[in-house]
């Protein structure tokens, strides 16, 4: 009997007489207690020091925290294998839960780093002039909310689901306290123990609750968000009270994801081939028990039999103990979730009948289908799709899913948004205009579409899998939600504040340089000084250089580029945007990188790129040009060199700007 203990105030605690027993989803014995009353308020004190720890971090330490995190956990995850099994999860299952929430962890660290900067506060947009003289201007920068994050998560997924709302939250600077389903919690604890014991993140920063929350809900205010991810009857119940009292809420709930084959994809052709794979995964992976499974399977109506001939073929799969190498689907998290799918089954097998399965006469290898929570895939035919709401209605989330034929796309589109909203829909076809239409009607009720083909198949990832660089929620019955979507993810543990000052205010704030804001002169050349010793807005003035016809015509002899505004002088004047002929704007480039750049060996490693080239004014021969370098913004990437972002700006003689850049290069320490 494992002790499934609570992690409170930074210390664990084990059940008490108050606890559930949780029962093992292949054999039905008790495997495991959870539960017994908390000291909230001690625990929300606790969270306070947690993000006061992380708000102290920037966005790259605690980047660089999650990833060194995730590999930790990685080098474990075969402890938590072993106890995924009593979940009903087969090894396949694991690596989606366990392997893929570490992946998670592990990409949303990468995109912190790649993504967001160095510091403490993370700029929105560009600047906004809010004066004539540019003397008042506002920035929209991004700040962690002092709150805590408290995560209430669903039974399928007790590494991912955990992982997948954690990884954003601590990226924000976030506090977390996660609440998993009590049937897996078992496993989400043995996660939740490596990563305290791994002291890699600060006091405070993390928390779980094994059982209920106690009244920890009832104590949230302004600064908190709950993340739930459940059924929308559970989300209705907590969204109420915490929206009045101004807690930001967010939702993944109920989800009657659909899959539609195109009209082109006959038996045959490879579309056919990757629309019946597609839905025997979705079906049988996690024995159904997944947020994104497929319930609704829309064909041509002249395709329902093939269909449903193939997917009988395919649905014949290994059922058996999810420790053993050759089963193919295991048991449901519980015997009573399998009563619970039963139930919605018969609901749905009322408009529709059934063309596989028979959960009373199944063949399980090495358990007991009656003592474990096991049933076989069940495909239902909904003969007239229009003619009931139940099967656009009811989510039995198992291994459950019901075909029906649509007349054309405007009909197959109809009955895709009939779900009331889902987590994701997928389209099998190999004509760009009918996935054109449907994605387009589909779209406004669906947070992801999947369209897959003969060109895509190799390297698709799955209808079912949300990746953590893409948004993963949906609109209308899926709750609203947007988890995930890299670094949209951590937003919504942060708050979006509208800055207005001066330019110095802001920079000083923002920890970027902005246009307007005082100019340090450099002691010496910036290109000598090394990445700790440059400070943000530092700048260097060159001298002018004059721009000839000479050079305009030996830039356009050497490079090729003999277009006619460099070349031609009656046809560049005819031309609206320039006075006559003009130097080219690489040309120009050239030149500023001639005044600014310092030639001798130093610090400086490598020009890696610019950004938000634009060439303002033209420059005609006889013009001066003279370039204004400035450190913009540092970055830290590693131990021997930073990125140091500048601001170039090119003028000409009468002052005016003529070009603008941000130029990127590597600095060593």
């Amino acid at each position: 009997m494992l002790d499934v203990m609570s992690f409170a105030a930074g210390q664990w605690v084990a059940p008490d007489g108050s606890a559930r027993l949780i029962e093992s989803a292949v054999t039905g014995e008790p495997v495991a207690r959870a539960g017994g009353p908390l000291d909230t308020e001690a625990m929300l004190r606790h969270a306070a020091l947690g993000g006061a720890a992380l708000r102290e971090m920037g966005f790259h330490d605690r980047a660089r925290m999650l990833k060194a995190l995730a590999l930790y956990l990685k080098e474990r995850a075969e402890e938590l294998h072993q106890l995924s099994y009593m979940t009903g999860a087969t090894r396949t299952d694991g690596q989606i839960d366990i392997e893929g929430g570490i992946t998670t962890m592990l990409v949303i660290a990468s995109k912190g780093r790649r993504e967001m900067p160095d510091a403490k506060v993370m700029l929105d947009g560009a600047p906004e002039m809010l004066s004539r003289q540019g003397t008042f201007r506002g920035q929209h920068i991004w700040v962690p909310r002092t709150g805590v994050a408290v995560h209430i998560n669903a039974f399928n997924f007790p590494v991912w689901g955990m992982l997948e709302k954690l990884a954003p939250t601590l990226l924000a600077g976030m506090p977390a306290i996660v609440k998993p389903a009590t049937a897996t919690s078992y496993v989400t604890h043995a996660a939740m123990r490596m990563m305290v014991d791994s002291g890699l993140l600060p006091e405070g920063a993390v928390q779980m609750i094994a059982g209920g929350t106690g009244d920890l809900l009832d104590r949230l205010g302004a600064q908190d968000v709950v993340s739930f991810t459940g059924s929308a009857e559970t989300a209705l119940k907590l969204q109420g009270p915490l929206v009045r009292r101004g807690v930001r809420f967010i939702a993944e709930q109920d989800s009657l994801n659909a899959s539609l084959l195109g009209p082109d994809a006959g038996p045959g052709s490879p579309e056919w081939d990757i629309f019946v794979r597609e839905v025997r995964r979705e079906i049988t992976a996690k024995a159904g028990q997944k947020c994104t499974a497929i319930r609704r399977i829309m064909v041509p109506e002249v395709r329902v039999a093939d269909v449903i001939g193939a997917l009988e073929a395919a649905l014949q799969v290994r059922i058996g103990a999810p420790d053993l190498e050759a089963t193919q689907m295991g048991a449901l998290v519980s015997r009573a979730q399998r009563t619970d799918v039963l139930e919605k089954a018969a609901a749905i097998g009322q408009h529709a009948g059934r063309v596989v399965g028979d959960p009373e006469h199944f063949e399980v290898e090495g358990a007991d289908a009656q003592r474990g929570a096991f049933l076989p895939p069940m495909l239902y035919h909904a003969a007239d799709p229009d003619a009931s709401t139940v099967i656009h209605e009811t989510e039995a989330f198992g291994p459950v899913s019901t075909v029906m034929g649509y007349r054309d796309l405007g009909h197959a589109v109809e009955l895709m948004n009939r779900g009331g909203g889902a987590l994701v829909a997928s389209l099998i076809t190999h004509d760009p205009e009918v996935a054109t239409e449907v994605a387009l009607g589909i779209a406004p009720w669906h947070g992801r579409i999947y369209v897959n083909d003969r060109c895509s198949a190799k390297e698709a990832t799955g209808h079912g899998s949300p990746l953590p660089h893409m948004v993963h929620g949906g609109p209308g019955r899926a709750g609203g939600g947007e988890e995930l979507g890299g670094i949209r993810g951590a937003l919504h543990y942060m708050q979006r504040t509208a800055l207005q000052g001066s330019p110095d205010m802001l920079s000083a704030i923002a920890g970027t340089w902005m246009e307007g804001a005082a100019e340090s002169p450099a002691p010496d050349h910036p290109f000598q000084r090394r990445f700790g010793e440059l400070e943000v807005g530092e700048t260097l003035h060159t001298p002018a250089r004059e721009v000839t016809l000479e050079d305009i015509e030996h830039f356009a002899e050497f490079t090729g580029d003999t277009f006619y505004a460099h070349m031609d002088e009656e046809a560049a004047a005819a031309n609206p945007f320039f006075p006559g002929r003009v130097a080219h704007g690489y040309l120009l480039l050239s030149f500023a990188a001639g005044l600014f750049v310092q030639p001798d060996p130093g610090p400086v490693l490598a020009n890696t790129g610019l950004d938000g080239l634009r060439f303002l004014k033209p420059v005609s021969p006889g013009d001066s040009i003279s370039v204004r370098l400035t450190v913009l913004k540092k970055t830290r990437r590693t131990e021997e060199y930073g990125e140091v972002r500048w601001s170039v700006g090119l003028s000409n003689q009468d002052g005016e700007p003529v070009a603008e850049y941000e130029l990127l290069t590597m600095v060593a320490y």
